[in-house]
């Protein structure tokens, strides 16, 4: 098992999502750089879906109650086991009463741990994934005890290509038209490719919202389904990405949809810094 020793500034468990339950307004939840997240996974030799911990600006310091594998992905930051620094993007093995520790996210919002075996979480609705108002915390914290799954695959894999990173450095966010995309006047459909937006300091795992020296601005819509990547442009001109945790429907315009890969690049993107969409047909 693992000990929390320090929780970091938001440390949630998190697997590939919570699936099924839209319908009575519950949010998917998941990896917010889902890329990440599975890379981790394949390392140690879980399946691709184990529960893995999701570090956001700064990372934890966890003591191991027994000797494991574990890989660290996502954003970078320095990380230590006993003082000895180690890698990224590789399998570590962490002596039985090592302590982990993970430093300031300096490249990237968000880094991942995979324990060989997953985390062995509660399962609500069928997901490890802690949310607000379904399980019992919203995120880890000093003290808490995370016992270790068996969810691992038949192999071992050590000698994975690490090809893609989802640390942007361009800031270039692709995106194809929603559902009222169209119904922006045609200046405001051009400018939405060539306006610098700002990520803004009340972004979340909810949602990331965006600030342009632009003005934009879409009426209101009748309430319609909403998905994680879904772009919403309120009538006062504010720009809403919606991500893992977002509600399922929503009364502001879609004007752009996210694909899977541009919500994991998104999500590694820190607030203050700035990003531009390219339109995709």
């Amino acid at each position: 098992m693992i000990k929390v020793i320090t929780s970091g500034m938001y440390t949630s468990i998190q697997d590939n999502g919570r699936f099924g339950y839209r319908d009575i307004g519950v949010p998917i939840s998941g990896a917010m750089d889902a890329n990440s997240a599975t890379l981790a996974n394949i390392l140690v030799g879980n399946i691709s879906t184990a529960a893995v911990l999701e570090c956001t600006v700064t990372g934890a310091s966890l003591l191991f109650k027994k000797e494991v594998k574990i890989a660290i992905t996502g954003g970078n930051c320095d990380a230590y086991v006993d003082k000895k620094q180690i890698s990224f993007n590789t399998v570590i093995s962490i002596p039985e009463g090592s302590t982990l520790t993970l430093g300031r996210i300096t490249k990237g919002l968000r880094t991942y741990i995979a324990v060989r075996g997953g985390i062995a979480s509660e399962v609500i609705l069928g997901s490890r994934c802690q949310y607000k108002g379904i399980t019992s915390e919203e995120k880890i914290k000093k003290g808490t005890i995370l016992p270790i799954a068996s969810e691992v695959s038949e192999n071992l894999d050590t000698s994975i290509d690490i090809t893609h990173s989802t640390l942007l450095e361009a800031g270039i966010i692709s995106v194809y038209r929603g559902p009222e995309f169209e119904e922006l006047i045609p200046s405001s459909q051009k400018k939405i490719s060539e306006a610098d937006f700002i990520i803004t300091s009340e972004s979340n795992r909810m949602a990331t919202f965006l600030k342009s020296n632009f003005s934009f601005s879409a009426p209101e819509i009748i309430t319609s389904p909403v998905q994680p990547g879904t772009v919403q442009l309120t009538p006062s001109g504010q720009f809403i990405v919606l991500m893992r945790d977002a509600q399922t429907t929503g009364g502001y315009a879609r004007i752009l949809q996210l694909s899977e890969i541009a919500i994991c690049h998104l999500a590694q993107v820190r607030p203050g810094k700035s990003i531009t969409f390219k339109l995709l047909e």
